[in-house]
C-alpha cells in the first residue's frame, strides 16, 4: 500500500509539474476563483515559504536524510497503524516530488496560488508540498492517538 501511495503521490506531482511548465511558465496565471484560487508559475529556489533561498544543496541533503531516516523507520519497527504508514508515505511522496524538481531543475516548480482578493497572499505551493502537509498532519493524529 505504502509503495503505490508513493507512486501514485509523485505521479500526480510530477504530471501537474509538466503542465505547469508547459502551460503556466511564463505566461499569465489562469484564475479558477477570482479574489481567491489561481494557477500561477513559479520557480522556488528555496523551502517552504520561500526560506532558504539558493541552499540546493543543504536542502537536497536534508532531504535525503529524512527520506532515508523515515524508510529505516518503517523497515525497522514496520508499524501497525494504516494512519503512521499512510503519513510516512505520503511525507516520503512529496518530499521525493521536490527532491525531483531540485536535482533536476534546480528550483521547485510551484503553481497553486490561493489569496483573498489582494490583501492576503499564501505562499505558492505544488502537490509534493500538500502531500507533506497531509501526510504530516495524519502522522500528528497518529501521534496524539498513540499509535506510533
Amino acid at each position: 500500500m505504502e509503495v503505490l501511495i508513493i507512486f501514485l503521490g509523485l505521479l500526480l506531482d510530477r504530471l501537474s509539474k509538466v503542465w505547469a511548465l508547459s502551460s503556466l511558465k511564463g505566461k499569465e496565471g489562469v484564475t479558477l476563483i477570482k479574489g481567491f484560487f489561481k494557477l500561477e508559475y513559479l520557480e522556488n529556489r528555496g523551502a517552504a515559504f520561500g526560506i532558504l533561498q539558493n541552499k540546493l544543496m543543504l536542502l537536497t541533503l536534508v532531504t535525503l536524510v529524512i527520506i532515508s531516516g523515515m524508510i529505516y523507520y518503517i523497515m525497522k519497527y514496520k508499524p501497525k497503524s494504516k494512519l503512521v504508514r499512510i503519513s510516512f508515505a505520503m511525507i516520503i511522496s512529496g518530499a521525493l516530488g521536490n527532491l525531483y524538481d531540485r536535482v533536476f531543475y534546480k528550483y521547485v516548480v510551484d503553481f497553486i496560488l490561493l489569496h483573498y482578493k489582494d490583501v492576503y497572499y499564501f505562499p505558492t505551493f505544488n502537490i509534493a508540498d500538500m502531500l507533506v502537509v497531509i501526510g504530516t498532519f495524519i502522522l500528528a493524529i497518529s501521534i496524539v492517538k498513540d499509535e506510533i
